[in-house]
């Protein structure tokens, strides 16, 4: 089952994407049917918000009255929170019931206003956020839903604004255009990344980068993806994780590298890197056969301490490696070394981008370029001892 988290603004067009997509086959949880339901007449929910807010607001035919509850919380964000804390956990449990009953080939898409804003993005495969400008989202709350212009923007005020949304999604589609656009980009999505992404979840898939190492220029977003999957990685690890860490190339700004997100996650033992084969592969980071070791260096040759799991991206749009090594072992070390000295020094950065071109210029495959920089790491290794001892570097927790 693919998970894909739906989120934007009020007024940004989330349920024309949300209505292409299930006309595709998704499932599709909304949370603010669902929100209504949970405070329907007769529900515990109800009683609690009137019980919370008062009697005042129990419409004459039972239901709630929503649009007097709104006027209360959005001109009041303590009363916004006293209304989240009552039904936020009621939806969750209901979404929950959704999700478990969705068929194991599901393209599941969980549409919730306030992703963001309650940090979810850890739960999902993919999180795709719609957008229109604040103006915009206000011209059309005016216009189709017959609100005021204060209202409405008391709305947009109280909602993520538009970096929180960039930092959090995995795909952004920009509404600014014509319907027609959106629809067109919806259906890119699902045609080139949902669909492929459910088949590789489902036959645990790897996607593979390149064979032919092809360096590209630093991309400034790779430490906000990497963000994001780390923090699905922490998830899916739970408390075998000893945390989760952006490593190799991408993480070392300025230089160019291959398009991979390398993350290196900590455990206790690789016994429980084992143990949490299947929530990972679960979470959309599927583990190819055979066995994996990095290569030993001079500061402890014994190739058992350099063992290590590794697991691929089922994502289409995302090629990752994640290296799972034993919390302290000479490996995690070396690959927190090397990243932090590198971010330090930029001249060896540059000396090492230098080293890397010239490799790939020279190499047909990943494989062949990988092993021919070895001997330049382990050239290097000295060098970055020497500064870790001189700046008191010790790995990150």
């Amino acid at each position: 089952m693919l998970r894909v988290g739906l989120t934007g603004g009020i007024g940004s067009g989330k349920s024309t994407v949300a209505r292409r997509l299930v006309e595709h086959g998704a499932v599709l949880i909304d949370a603010d049917a669902i929100a209504r339901q949970v405070v329907a007449p007769g529900t515990p929910g109800l009683q609690a918000v009137l019980t919370e807010f008062g009697e005042s607001l129990r419409a004459p035919d039972g239901s709630l009255d929503r649009a007097a509850l709104a006027r209360v919380v959005f001109a009041d964000e303590s009363r916004r929170q006293a209304l989240n804390a009552i039904v936020h956990p009621l939806v969750a449990a209901q979404r929950g019931e959704l999700v478990d009953g969705a068929a194991p080939d599901a393209i599941v898409v969980e549409d919730i206003p306030l992703l963001i804003e309650n940090d979810l993005g850890a739960v999902f495969h993919l999180v795709v956020v719609v957008s229109a400008s604040a103006e915009e989202r206000v011209r059309r709350l005016v216009a189709e839903r017959g609100m005021t212009t204060d209202d409405a923007w008391a709305r947009v005020r109280t909602q993520a604004d538009d970096d929180a949304r960039r930092t959090a999604a995995d795909v952004w589609l920009d509404n600014s255009g014509s319907p027609a656009e959106l629809l067109a980009a919806v259906d890119a999505l699902w045609d080139g990344r949902l669909a492929p992404f459910e088949h590789n979840m489902r036959t645990r898939t790897i996607v593979w980068g390149p064979e032919r190492p092809a360096l590209v220029r630093y991309d400034q977003t790779w430490r906000e993806q990497a963000r994001r999957l780390s923090a699905r990685v922490a998830f899916a690890a739970g408390r075998y994780g000893v945390g989760v860490e952006h490593t190799g190339s991408t993480a070392i700004p300025g230089i160019r590298a291959k398009d991979v997100i390398d993350l290196q996650l900590a455990v206790g033992s690789l016994d429980d890197a084992d143990t949490i084969r299947s929530a990972l592969e679960d979470a959309g980071f599927p583990r190819p056969p055979g066995r994996w070791v990095d290569r030993p260096k001079p500061v402890d040759p014994d190739p058992a301490h350099w063992q290590k799991r590794f697991h691929g991206s089922a994502d289409p749009g995302r090629t990752v490696h994640l290296h799972i090594r034993e919390h302290g072992s000479p490996a995690w070390r070396c690959a927190l070394l090397f990243r932090d000295w590198l971010r330090a020094e930029p001249a060896e950065a540059a000396a090492y981008e230098a080293e890397k071109m010239r490799l790939a210029s020279m190499h047909e495959t990943t494989g062949a370029y990988a092993e021919a920089k070895e001997p330049w790491f382990e050239a290097a290794l000295p060098r970055a001892e020497e500064w870790a001892g001189r700046v008191g570097w010790s790995p990150s927790p």
